[in-house]
């Protein structure tokens, strides 16, 4: 009798065979540069599908050759990481960067024109803004609301329309939690494709983690995650992570053979404990969020709160909420009465919450996006963006809702 497993019910088991490993109950750490061949001919056949030099025939098994390629460990972890987004394969890499800025490489060239929303991580922001321009690159933002006629109108007075190669988007924004409607950007891009030129849309999908939102079912061709954020949900590791149709992704992972940055089998080792625990603790996070959100809400030193769980059921955004996401996260945003003096005395004087960067984590952290992870955004810009110094960015974690409140409200009594 069939029965279709859950991801949550696979985390444990999919992808490993315990009699492969003296019957370890969990998957070894395979802590292991190169792997030895049974015949010259077998190391042939691995080096032959390694190396696009042929496809991998039915039933036969992909040959583990150099963990620079492969590693059991990273394997695994990338099956299992395909059933929560339904993608064809997966790569995982040494960084959230190194993720982006691997689909990036591979799939621009000089001349091409880049289509990005705009707030994003002020990581991936610096790489546009700064990095791609010396290759030749052009680069056009946008905002939420301009996702149709607008975006496609920006797109042609660019005098760049033949050469749009790629939108990168991030939604919900970081840090504003404003929505780019992924369905629209995608009609958009498909008016822009030719015989011979596939517009790509990559969507970073770490605000969501891979439980609230699906791109790849939304018309994106990849979902890219900072995996150090839900996926490793516990600040002890730094790993990305980039899903997609198989055609795409072995350009992929070709690329991340000749950069190197890839996982090692450590970090495969630890995502895949983390993969246990995933939903149970994306659910106790979201939980707790909509709770310190409808706290902030109503507290007369908090100017407005940024949460999906609060959009106004009477906006454009609110259909796309509906529409694109399982439901509101666990990342709140807040105007702090007052500015950067204000919103310092309340990050000093918190106890619980600690001050620090990241998401996605099982303890809560806040910090200062206009002065910690968006500094390297063009201030002007910023500001456009609602990235002021009265933003604060909360990442809400698995401890009682209570304490978390609690440390705000008392915090907030100091300012």
């Amino acid at each position: 009798m069939d029965h279709k497993f859950k991801p949550e019910s696979l985390m444990m088991t999919y992808g490993y065979k315990p009699e492969l490993s003296e019957g370890a109950i969990k998957c070894p750490i395979f802590q292991t540069s190169t792997f030895a061949f049974k015949t010259a001919e077998e190391g042939k056949a691995f080096f032959e599908v390694a190396y696009g030099k042929r496809d991998k025939l039915p039933n036969e098994e992909l040959g583990l050759i150099y963990s620079r390629i492969n590693n059991p460990d990273l394997e695994i972890l990338e099956n299992r990481l395909c059933l929560w987004d339904k993608a064809d394969d997966c790569a995982v890499f040494e960084s959230g960067m190194a993720a982006i800025s691997t689909v990036l490489l591979e799939f621009l060239k000089p001349g091409d024109l880049l289509v990005y929303s705009t707030p994003l991580y002020g990581g991936t922001d610096h790489f546009i803004q700064h990095f791609l321009p010396k290759f030749g690159i052009e680069t056009l933002g946008f905002t939420s609301g301009q996702e149709g006629d607008e975006l496609e109108k920006m797109i042609r007075d660019s005098g760049k329309a033949d050469k749009l190669a790629m939108m990168i988007l991030e939604t919900p924004a970081n840090p504003t939690n404003h929505l780019i409607d992924i369905e629209s950007c995608r009609a958009v891009a498909n008016k822009f494709n030719t015989s011979d030129n596939e517009v790509l849309i990559a969507v970073d999908n770490t605000y969501m983690g891979p439980l609230w939102q699906h791109p790849l079912q939304l018309g994106a061709d990849f979902v890219m995650y900072s995996a150090t954020k839900y996926i490793g949900g516990h600040s002890d590791v730094i790993a990305g992570a980039v899903l997609g149709r198989k055609d795409l992704m072995v350009r992929i992972k070709t690329l991340r053979t000749f950069l190197g940055n890839m996982a090692g089998p450590n970090t495969g080792w630890l995502l895949m404990r983390s993969l246990e625990t995933l939903k149970v603790r994306m659910e106790r996070q979201q939980q707790n969020a909509i709770k310190v959100a409808g706290f902030l809400n109503a507290h007369p030193k908090v100017e407005s709160v940024h949460y999906l769980g609060l959009i106004d059921k009477n906006s454009p955004a609110y259909k796309i909420y509906k529409r694109q996401y399982s439901g509101p996260g666990a990342m709140v945003s807040f105007d702090i009465a007052g500015g950067e003096k204000e919103a310092f005395k309340f990050l000093n004087s918190l106890k619980l919450i600690k001050l620090a960067v990241s998401l996605g984590s099982t303890e809560s952290l806040a910090q200062h996006p206009v002065t910690m992870t968006h500094t390297g955004v063009d201030p002007d810009h910023a500001r456009k963006m609602g990235i002021t110094e009265k933003l604060i960015r909360v990442s809400i974690g698995v401890e009682d809702s209570d304490d978390i409140i609690w440390d705000i409200e008392q915090a907030l009594s100091k300012v």
